[in-house]
């Protein structure tokens, strides 16, 4: 009489690589939201793609055809002008950096509240560390997972728009805005939203309810965007030093001559021989010194955070 060797099938190649553990876990309780970020990295990146290329066209014309008098004109060639809803290309411009923010907005309230908050109300969290899961780990697998999510989403976009900017920031109307724009733009577009979810994370432990988490965290990550907004070295609206720019004309024989400032009068233009204009935002010395100061701040204090949160869970399951 002989006997079967039964032996358990291999496992597949795709279960292999899916992750395992603690990991997995975070990913399968929170796979909405990190659904919702890849749909809204995926809109801001078109969107950023799109203002590169096929929206500057009427604008490019217009600077092209009458100098900066023509970046004003199609500036002003909505009836909504300065708003988040204007159709002119100055406008939108500034639209994926509205976006931008509130996604970091977005990253506070979900690490105050699903991520951290509604677990320790809840209780699942204390059941996780009643098991094999320490309070550490748990907090680390918490914060590990969005963080990898947000460095390569918001690294993307911030890339994209740096090269909007470099492309197309002479459709701009100078002024407040482009300023502000050119020195938020960078590593600590990065950062911030980082600092953010280290905030939340904290404000949820030590509150332990999800709705005054989500409002703490709200309150608290608009303070962090006040100050950057207002004070050196961050983006300084009304500190930082404007970018210089300079506009020049072309004739019909193609050299390059001043500006006549004929604005839009066409037989002005046609008098001095002037085929095209063109302008240009130079770069400021001022940039990096800036961004990386930034940068190191927001990471010292997302370290902070981060070593706070991690002490007071700690303490919370002792």
């Amino acid at each position: 009489m002989s006997t079967a060797t039964l032996t358990a099938p291999a496992p597949s190649r795709r279960a292999s690589l899916r992750p395992r553990g603690l990991l997995w876990s975070v990913l399968r309780l929170h796979r909405t939201a990190l659904w919702v970020w890849l749909a809204f990295v995926v809109a801001t990146a078109g969107l950023l793609l799109w203002l590169t290329g096929p929206a500057a066209h009427d604008a490019q014309h217009q600077l092209e055809t009458f100098g900066y008098a023509g970046v004003l004109k199609a500036a002003s060639s909505s009836a909504t002008f300065l708003s988040f809803t204007s159709g002119a290309y100055n406008d939108l411009f500034y639209d994926p950096d509205t976006l931008i923010t509130l996604g970091g907005f977005a990253v506070a309230l979900f690490a105050a509240g699903p991520l951290i908050g509604r677990e320790l109300e809840n209780g699942t969290a204390q059941l996780a560390w009643t098991q094999s899961v320490s309070p550490a780990r748990w907090l680390a697998a918490k914060l590990a997972v969005p963080a990898c999510f947000l460095v390569l989403g918001n690294g993307l976009l911030a890339a994209l728009y740096r090269h909007l900017w470099n492309t197309h920031s002479n459709l701009l109307v100078a002024g407040i805005d482009p300023r502000s724009l050119y020195f938020s733009l960078g590593p600590a577009t990065v950062v911030a939203p980082l600092l953010g979810l280290a905030l939340g994370a904290l404000i949820g432990l030590a509150v332990r309810r999800t709705l005054p988490a989500l409002a703490l965290s709200g309150f608290a990550y608009f303070l962090i965007y006040a100050f950057r907004g207002n004070h050196w070295p961050f983006q300084g609206r009304y500190t930082a030093p404007d970018p210089t720019s300079r506009s020049w004309a072309i004739d019909t024989s193609g050299a390059t001559v001043p500006d006549p400032n004929c604005y839009t009068d066409r037989g002005c233009l046609a008098e001095h021989h002037i085929a095209r204009f063109a302008r240009e935002y130079l770069p400021s010395p001022d940039y990096w010194p800036r961004q990386l100061l930034e940068t190191g701040v927001l990471l010292a204090l997302t370290a902070l955070a981060a070593a706070t949160a991690f002490a007071v869970v700690r303490r919370r399951a002792t």
